[in-house]
């Protein structure tokens, strides 16, 4: 068995086509399949069904490529630590998260610090991003929800408060605080499902007993600002800027609304130099500059 063989047939696998597989892999269909079916020769055992011109990966393909999977990752891994400890790359992240707003300028510091490092950034949705730092595809999640699995570890970062915004001439303008339940019958813009603040937003809507009536989902935070200015709703925002917003923010005084975000990785994969030092980084840069806004 060789490790081209295995490169050749988690890339079939992914695509269940021959041809593409190959158009991918820039090699011959012809050598591609003599590869494939030496790797099954050398098994014992069939991993594809091949039905008229089509293939389909079986239960032993599927046993097999989850095994694969971990020895090409645990590979590169391997190959970035010893790169590292040769000096022969400056170093490379990869980081996954729902919302870049909170870590704009900590990324331009910390470039400005370490300019040779490379960043590869995913934006994802909170199972994605699970999915991802389990597999060990992202070097570490920035996020507002906890990552409940059992090898990941996190850190958190900073607390954000939760505020009602409202538009102007709206009966609680006036307001510094609200709570949640008196918003009952009010016409709200929120985010789509899944989007992982709407699902924080959620549970505080649980907490305070009542079904919010979404006039509006949309999946971008600037998005729900400017429909509250335009006086189509009121929204869960964060402290958006603080003194001086365009919005009308109120205090929330119950339930208690508060987002935590965090940077999560995974114990079981390497972590490279470059990301060990953008963990520590952030974990020392939010220390300093305390609770922020949206």
């Amino acid at each position: 068995m060789e490790l081209l063989q295995l490169h050749y047939f988690r890339t079939v696998a992914r695509t269940e086509h021959m041809t593409k597989a190959a158009q991918e892999l820039c090699i011959a269909q012809p050598a591609l399949s003599k590869t494939i079916s030496r790797l099954e020769e050398d098994l014992g055992v069939p991993l594809f069904d091949r039905h008229r011109g089509r293939i389909r990966l079986n239960a032993f393909g599927k046993a097999f490529l989850d095994k694969v999977e971990k020895a090409l990752t645990l590979l590169e891994e391997g190959r970035k630590e010893v790169s590292e400890l040769a000096g022969l790359e400056q170093g490379s992240i990869h980081l996954a998260t729902s919302t870049l707003d909170r870590l704009t300028d900590a990324l331009g510091e910390f470039l400005a610090l370490y300019p040779e490092v490379s960043f590869r950034i995913t934006q994802a949705s909170m199972e994605e991003m699970t999915q991802l730092v389990e597999a060990g595809e992202v070097d570490m999640c920035f996020t507002a929800l906890p990552i409940n699995r059992p090898d990941i570890s996190a850190v958190s970062l900073l607390k954000e408060e939760v505020y009602l915004a409202v538009p102007h001439g709206h009966r609680f303008a006036g307001r510094k605080s609200v709570r949640l339940s008196e918003l009952a019958e009010d016409p709200f813009i929120g985010y789509k499902e899944g989007f992982p603040f709407q699902k924080m937003n959620d549970l505080f809507f649980r907490e305070a007993g009542i079904t919010p009536n979404f006039v509006c989902r949309v999946d971008e935070p600037a998005a729900i600002a400017s429909l509250v200015r335009a006086g189509l709703g009121v929204a869960l925002v964060g402290n958006c800027g603080g003194p001086g917003s365009p919005l009308n923010l109120l205090r929330i005084e119950f339930p208690v609304c508060q987002r935590n975000f965090q940077i999560a990785w995974n114990e079981k994969r390497y972590l490279s130099l470059a990301a060990r030092k953008f963990r520590n980084f952030l974990i020392g840069y939010f220390a300093e500059v305390g609770e922020t806004g949206e």
